[in-house]
Order: C-alpha cells, then sequence, then structure tokens
C-alpha cells in the first residue's frame, strides 16, 4: 500500500508542479493521474463484479436484494 500512497503523492505533486504552466505539463500530469484511478476502478470492479469483466450481471444470491449488488 505504501507503493501506491506514493504514487499519488507523486501524482499529485506532478498536477501541482504543472498548474499554470504551458505546454503538455500539465495535460500530461491530468492523463497520468486519470490513467491512475481508472486502474484503480478496473481493479475494484474485479473485485466486485462477479459477473467477469464484461459485466455481465450476476444471479442474486437467495435472499440477496437486487439494490444491495
Amino acid at each position: 500500500m505504501s507503493s501506491d500512497t506514493d504514487k499519488h503523492r507523486e501524482l499529485l505533486s506532478a498536477l501541482k508542479a504543472a498548474q499554470g504552466k504551458g505546454g503538455a505539463a500539465f495535460e500530461q500530469a491530468v492523463t497520468a493521474a486519470l490513467e491512475h484511478v481508472f486502474d484503480h476502478l478496473d481493479r475494484l470492479n474485479s473485485h466486485v463484479a462477479l459477473g467477469g469483466p464484461d459485466g455481465e450481471e450476476r444471479h442474486l444470491k437467495p435472499g440477496e436484494s437486487p439494490s444491495l449488488r
């Protein structure tokens, strides 16, 4: 987890450093940060979506409410 925290600090520092600068520096910093966010979302989705990466809905477990998926 510490390496992920270090990555977060690095991405935030890059965003702050690139703010207000011309050229592609800010765009590159934002792109890197968003790619990291999407990596997190992919990992989170793979943990909670038992239907697989194609987004298929899994069958409800007995007694499970569809609103609590």
